[in-house]
């Protein structure tokens, strides 16, 4: 039996996620983003799909119609049109749509679609009627989810992968019957009904992701004093340079901070010097580099401070609204 590819617009991809869930029962297909390689195509048996659907809808406590304000061939959007037509709603497509005039609804984000909304007066009246926002994709800086509990916008944030049918961790607890463990090195593994059976057409990834029954992610992470997931960044965001080891999500999220800053990226850059060099992605006001390092080093040790700034108008970012970080490397690596 052929597996399942939504593909097409908002209205076609809907439309054949209802013939998935009434038909026979065969697996979806869900590329990845492909924000740091070529993009994998994940297989969901449509029980992993059900199971973060109904495992979702008793953590959230409530359902109701979802909100489409993302791509709905990736895996979030996805399980937008799926938690609502399995509620019984049809999804709202925003961009057609615009935001529903009631109450009690729900709507996945990613942190830059938030930070563009709280900005906007309409988008932020919308959000606070909203039941649940919940924020995926990428991390989320504390200033960011204060503003929205100051703009009465609930925010549950959320932790997964096309592996595991989507968000599967909410604020930093695992969904009922979903397990989380840490590996080597801080190495996030997950286990559960919502994992995926396989990569289509690739076997020997599939062996290297899924061994006794958890998926070994690349991210790493770590267990607050609460028992919370905390996630670190992916295990190759340890940027090695000089010998030392630099955490390029807690740089970046120093550099966020900064008053002169809109936004910020750090990667490592393959250097003949330092093996990798720190270099950071920003947009906002001219900020120099010596600037940035004095900034940097003021909360965290200089040895992390950036060795290279690129200035940009916005960080160039895939359909999904991550961070395009094959693009990012490029501009780095011009002469």
């Amino acid at each position: 039996m052929e597996d399942v590819s939504p593909r097409g617009t908002p209205d076609e991809v809907v439309a054949q996620l209802r013939d998935w869930l009434a038909g026979p029962d065969r697996p979806l297909v869900v590329e990845t983003s492909g924000s740091t390689g070529a993009p994998k195509r994940v297989r969901l048996p449509r029980a992993a799909v059900l199971a973060s659907v109904a495992a979702s809808a008793q953590r959230l406590g409530a359902t109701g119609p979802w909100v489409l304000a993302l791509p709905p061939t990736y895996v979030a959007g996805i399980q937008v049109v799926v938690r609502s037509l399995v509620a019984g709603h049809e999804p709202v497509l925003l961009q057609r749509d615009g935001w529903p005039d009631g109450a009690g609804w729900f709507v996945s984000l990613v942190p830059t679609q938030l930070h563009r909304m709280l900005a906007d007066g309409r988008d932020r009246a919308a959000l606070a009627r909203a039941h649940t926002v919940l924020l995926g994709g990428g991390p989320i800086d504390p200033g960011l989810r204060t503003a929205a509990e100051e703009a009465g916008v609930r925010i549950v944030a959320t932790y997964g992968a096309a592996e595991t049918a989507g968000g599967c961790v909410y604020d930093g607890v695992p969904l009922d019957g979903v397990a989380v463990a840490l590996g080597e090195s801080g190495r996030i593994r997950i286990g559960g009904p919502t994992l995926f059976s396989g990569y289509a057409d690739d076997p020997l990834l599939t062996d290297k992701a899924l061994l006794d029954g958890w998926f070994h992610t690349f991210d790493a992470g770590r267990f607050d004093e609460d028992g919370r997931l905390q996630v670190l960044g992916r295990v190759d965001d340890v940027v090695v340079s000089g010998g030392l080891n630099v955490p390029a999500p807690a740089v970046a999220a120093r550099l966020r901070a900064h008053p002169d800053l809109a936004a910020a990226e750090v990667l490592g850059i393959p250097d003949e010097e330092w093996g990798h060099r720190v270099v950071a992605f920003v947009v906002g006001h001219a900020t120099g580099l010596d600037d940035l390092r004095d900034w940097v080093a003021a909360a965290h040790p200089r040895s992390w401070a950036p060795r290279q700034v690129v200035a940009l108008d916005a960080i160039p970012e895939l359909p999904n609204g991550k961070p395009d970080r094959r693009a990012l490397r490029a501009l780095a690596e011009q002469p």
